[in-house]
């Protein structure tokens, strides 16, 4: 349906008058007229009783009066959310990471806020290997990776850096030492993550070509689940340091650096490089606001 022409008929409704509704909508009484004979023979009914001087509806107009000033009424809506989007007065960032590199994007997250508080972000838990992919199908906006992506056609801005350590409470041995060798792990009780990712596998890789084993009695599917259980003396944990920055602080935990292991991980975010919507662009600078410092 024509929204100009429905308008049109909205006005000689109101009006009850083609020629004031023709002065209303500065258009010709002609061309008023022709706009509403063309929704007549659109919808193959007659909208005005034409044998009435006072421009009575019949019972189709009516009808048309009361959804068309809905439809005008959507319309209106959409026009306006649409430049809101524009505008970034609204719309959502998606995201998709794993719980480690969730803390490197929160310092990118409190920035865009600051400056865009009318835009939701959802960070949703994505297995690594699959963020790529879902970035470049276009489900997701943005993904945090440790790892330059096989996946072509995306752009990667780094974020931050992190690096693994061994947490371990302050009472064990190992708690006064800067740093440990890998051997010095093999015979401690390691609580692990229960997500494969690519990280634990170049750490498990790292090990066994050291020949040096890792005896992992405990695996659970959270990193709060992971400290708790260091705090509680059931084992240590190799985790990215960013990720226990609150109970290092505190006391609660130890990090110590592990030679051949802690190396400085480089945390990217990967969009596409093209395709992207107003508040992805919007994020996207952001992030590269700190990249230009």
């Amino acid at each position: 349906m024509d929204l100009g022409a429905l308008k049109i008929f909205l006005a000689v409704a109101q009006e009850r008058s083609f020629s004031r509704a023709a002065a209303k909508v500065h258009r010709t009484q002609p061309a008023v007229s022709q706009a509403v004979r063309r929704l007549e023979v659109e919808l193959g009914e007659q909208l005005f009783d034409r044998s009435s001087k006072t421009g009575t509806l019949t019972e189709a107009g009516r009808m048309l009066q009361n959804y068309g000033q809905r439809l005008i009424r959507l319309a209106e809506e959409t026009e306006s959310a649409v430049r809101d989007l524009r505008d970034l007065r609204r719309g959502r960032v998606l995201i998709g990471a794993n719980e480690a590199a969730v803390h490197t994007l929160l310092p990118v997250i409190a920035r865009f806020r600051q400056q865009y508080p009318d835009i939701a972000i959802d960070v949703r838990r994505v297995l690594a290997r699959q963020i790529a992919v879902e970035v470049q199908q276009g489900s997701l906006d943005f993904g945090a990776l440790t790892f330059h992506p096989s996946e072509e056609g995306l752009l990667e801005v780094p974020v931050g850096t992190d690096e693994l350590v061994l947490l371990v409470p302050p009472s064990h041995p190992l708690a006064g030492r800067r740093q440990v060798e890998m051997a010095d792990i093999a015979e401690e009780p390691v609580v692990a993550h229960n997500d494969p990712s690519p990280a634990r596998e170049r750490v498990l890789r790292l090990f066994e070509e050291h020949h040096v084993p890792l005896h992992m009695v405990i695996s659970l599917p959270s990193l709060d689940g992971i400290k708790r259980a260091v705090e509680l003396k059931l084992g240590v944990a190799l985790l990215p340091r960013r990720c226990a920055i609150t109970e290092i602080a505190s006391g609660r935990l130890v990090a110590i650096l592990v030679n051949g292991v802690s190396r400085k991980r480089q945390v990217t975010l990967v969009c596409r490089k093209a395709h992207r919507s107003h508040a992805a662009d919007a994020f996207l600078a952001v992030a590269q606001e700190k990249k230009e410092k």
